[in-house]
């Protein structure tokens, strides 16, 4: 028998919820006003709040500094795997494209459906970034999607601003769907019902974020000139995500709504045109990408003198290809996708069959009422989306004809262009599970499910601060999952109703967490900045999160309790 190091207790001052909540969340508020009013840069603003929880778990909490410390290294350990190993390889097969010159290819044809920058906005950040979302997830979408956005002309600033607001309506369903299978796992719910259930939420998000997006270019006059192909894309994805989750596949809700999406604004763009086409002005707010450079009017005047033959055009789209068809066959062909282990110990088959699922050394901690807090890892080193990506990459060297060695330092130079954002997320999630492992943030969670049945109303800001924290709404469901359950059944509410207003209100945290700023800045060339993103995305995270609120509450009521699905009744 193995004793445990610590014991989790979520009232520790004065025995009181209340009190104790104050203390848990200083380290979220001492992140927020070092990034937002300190402007400091992302990866020291979360090591001192991750030192401020450290602190708070040994001074408060009682927990013993080794397990604070080790609780940090298991979050930066999941913080590079999967997550980061998701980014790094996406970034690579995107350099790849840029090396190879097939990424001005892609550009051109993405600007061919229109010169109009609003319109490319809604058509790069939101339909081909949803795309990236349900394949990879993580961040991938902001980073592609910004440098997309500079190389077409957009300032660093705006288009990393675009490419964050952007990043909401898909996250439930990204990397095939993989926060909500998550959700299912630590609430007991049947997927198809969170599925359903999230499908009834998000799409209702997506009919506005297009809107917000052209109002982010272009202001009102964006909203008066280019509110139709706006509308086009967000009820086109609207739709089908919800007929996917709802009848056809949870997993592929996203890949559906993002081409169902696109191909609905490429169809109304050739019969529809706005009165007068926006471009920036020449001014420009920063230094331009890292991970691509901006060419503004110089590429625009070049394009329209460049023709792109069909292999050209192919070769542009075949790493994207490459990665739909190996998600696909990794995720959907059961002989390759195979059975994961699910605890210590088991072996699974396909390529699950070198995962392993490992005991986190040294940790053992417990709940009051003496059950263990799961701190494992897991090692899927073929099936991790990041690993998959790789692979996808490798198929795309040989499509687009690059050497071994120019592919190599084409993976030595993202490295080198991501290694703070690699800090920072290492850095955030540490703060994260030294939060979770002490019971800071349960505390937090517990004291808002007192709320009793307006508990409806608070449910999203749960999973809105889990992503805001972690950067991811797997984890947010993870870390929440089971306590809103818990507070559905004390309040009287739909348990399915609850577990899907955590991932759906999580959404809306994905553009604040440290975690996505860090990498959308290091894509726009802005490391260090991320405060600014931060202060521009802040007010449309929260903005869109109350909405939410109001949404879900309305459906714990008569109002609209017809949306939610009718799950059969599951004990606490």
């Amino acid at each position: 028998m193995i004793l445990a190091n610590y014991q989790q207790d979520y009232s520790p001052v004065g025995h009181s919820l209340g009190l104790s909540s104050i203390i848990a969340i200083l380290p979220l508020l001492v992140l927020f006003v070092l990034l937002g009013v300190v402007r400091m840069k992302a990866w020291l603003a979360s090591l001192i709040s991750l030192v401020v929880a450290v602190v708070l778990a040994v001074a408060v909490y009682s927990m013993p500094l080794a397990d604070a410390l080790n609780s940090g290294l298991l979050g930066a350990a999941f913080g590079f795997f999967p997550i980061m190993w998701i980014v790094i390889n996406a970034i690579w097969v995107y350099n790849l494209t840029v090396e190879t010159g097939h990424f001005d290819v892609l550009r051109r044809s993405f600007a061919s459906i229109s010169d109009d920058q609003r319109v490319q906005a809604i058509i790069i950040a939101f339909s081909f970034g949803a795309l990236m979302e349900a394949l990879a997830g993580f961040g991938t979408p902001v980073a592609i999607s910004a440098v997309m956005l500079i190389a077409l002309g957009f300032k660093p600033l705006k288009a990393a601003t675009v490419a964050l607001v952007a990043n909401t309506a898909p996250v439930a369903f990204g990397a095939i769907a993989v926060p909500i299978t998550t959700l299912a796992g630590v609430t007991g719910l049947p997927v198809d019902d969170l599925g359903a259930m999230v499908g009834r939420q998000t799409p209702i998000l997506a009919l506005f974020v297009p809107l917000a997006l052209v109002f982010i270019v272009d202001g009102r006059r964006g909203l008066r000139q280019t509110w139709p192909p706006a509308v086009v894309c967000g009820v086109s994805f609207a739709v089908f995500q919800y007929l996917s989750s709802n009848f056809w596949s949870v997993p592929l809700a996203d890949i559906v709504a993002a081409l169902a999406s696109a191909l609905a604004v490429l169809a109304f763009t050739r019969v529809w045109h706005a009165e007068e086409t926006y471009q920036e002005n020449d001014e420009d707010d920063g230094p331009g990408g890292d991970l691509g450079s901006a060419g503004g009017e110089a590429d625009a005047d070049a394009d329209r003198d460049t023709h792109d033959g069909p292999l050209d055009v192919f070769k542009a789209y075949a790493p994207y290809l490459a990665i739909i068809v190996v998600f696909v066959l990794a995720t959907r062909v059961a002989a390759i996708t195979g059975k994961a282990p699910t605890k210590v110990g088991t072996t699974g088959t396909g390529l699950e069959s070198v995962t392993h699922i490992v005991d986190w050394p040294g940790l053992h901690i417990v709940k009051p009422n003496g059950d263990p807090v799961a701190t494992t890892f897991k090692l899927n080193y073929l099936s991790a989306a990041g690993s998959l990506l790789l692979i996808a990459g490798l198929i795309s060297v040989v499509l687009l004809q690059v050497g071994p060695r120019r592919a190599l330092r084409a993976y030595g130079r993202t490295l080198n262009q991501l290694k703070f954002a690699v800090l920072t997320v290492m850095l955030v999630l540490g703060l994260g599970y030294i939060m979770n492992e002490s019971g800071e943030t349960t505390t937090l969670g517990l004291w808002m499910a007192g709320a009793g049945g307006s508990f409806a109303l608070l449910s999203p800001v749960l999973g809105w601060l889990g992503v805001a924290v972690t950067g991811s709404d797997t984890s947010s469901n993870s870390l929440f999952g089971a306590l809103q359950i818990t507070a559905a059944h004390q309040a009287g509410l739909s348990p399915t109703l609850m577990a899907a207003a955590n991932s759906s209100g999580g959404v809306l945290g994905k553009m604040i967490s440290p975690q996505n700023l860090a990498i959308a800045a290091a894509a726009v060339g802005f490391e260090g900045r991320e405060g600014i993103l931060f202060r521009r995305v802040i007010v449309w995270s929260v903005v869109f999160m109350l909405f939410m609120c109001g949404l879900i509450y309305l459906q714990s009521t008569p109002v609209l309790d017809w949306m939610v699905v009718d799950t059969p009744a599951t004990a606490p």
